[in-house]
């Protein structure tokens, strides 16, 4: 046997077990092995934009009490408690890890929930002061905190969704043999749970 014609069958061996390599790894996409890092993923999205609504809101409530108190210096009880409650819920610190963490990420929403009846009995007290319902600062920040009502709810869902996607995907078929196989270390995440009625709407603000 010459040399060159013993190169062909090892030639040919490497070519087969590439492709055997290809329609495996084609095989394995198919069957989902991507699907739980790429759900993991969504989830970590889905609470970033959470975190990034209540911020928003946060930032806003500054503005909101420095304009409520130049026409109702009076109530100073609620402008407190706005105040506070806004402090605690920008203090707790909260990242990726959260969403793994049910205890902390309960503290987390409880802070937020408080702020948001903290916030709502601020924006009673505008019934009792018509010069500050028609403030045009006023009527700017309404329209802002409308609209980061709304975004929170929608963010707010999109996470639990997301959630209920990724946590399904490792107890079913076949995720459940990827997350056995490639991805152990992968555990579920918290989710949100209702804490009021109707908590999945978006608040109405009224002022």
């Amino acid at each position: 046997m010459t040399a060159s014609s013993a190169v062909l069958p090892h030639s040919g061996f490497k070519s087969l077990r590439w492709l055997v390599v290809l329609v495996l790894v084609g095989l394995l996409a198919g069957c989902g092995v991507n699907t739980i890092p790429r759900d993991n993923q969504a989830v970590n999205a889905a609470w970033a934009q959470v975190q990034n609504e209540y911020q928003r809101r946060a930032d806003l409530i500054p503005n909101l009490v420095s304009t409520v108190k130049g026409y109702a210096k009076q109530e100073r009880d609620t402008l407190t408690a706005v105040t506070q409650a806004r402090a605690k819920a920008t203090s707790i610190q909260v990242d990726a890890s959260t969403i793994d963490n049910p205890d902390k990420l309960k503290r987390y929403l409880s802070a937020q929930n408080q702020l948001s009846g903290a916030l709502g009995r601020l924006l009673a007290v505008s019934e009792r002061y018509p010069d500050l319902k028609s403030n045009q600062n006023f009527l700017a920040l309404q329209s802002q905190l409308e609209g980061t009502e709304n975004r929170i709810a929608v963010a707010r869902r999109d996470y639990i969704q997301a959630v209920q996607k990724y946590n399904t995907d490792l107890v079913t078929f076949p995720g459940r043999i990827w997350h056995w196989l490639l991805y152990s270390d992968m555990k579920p995440h918290a989710n949100f749970k209702a804490s009021s009625p109707n908590a999945a709407q978006a608040p109405k603000v009224s002022f």
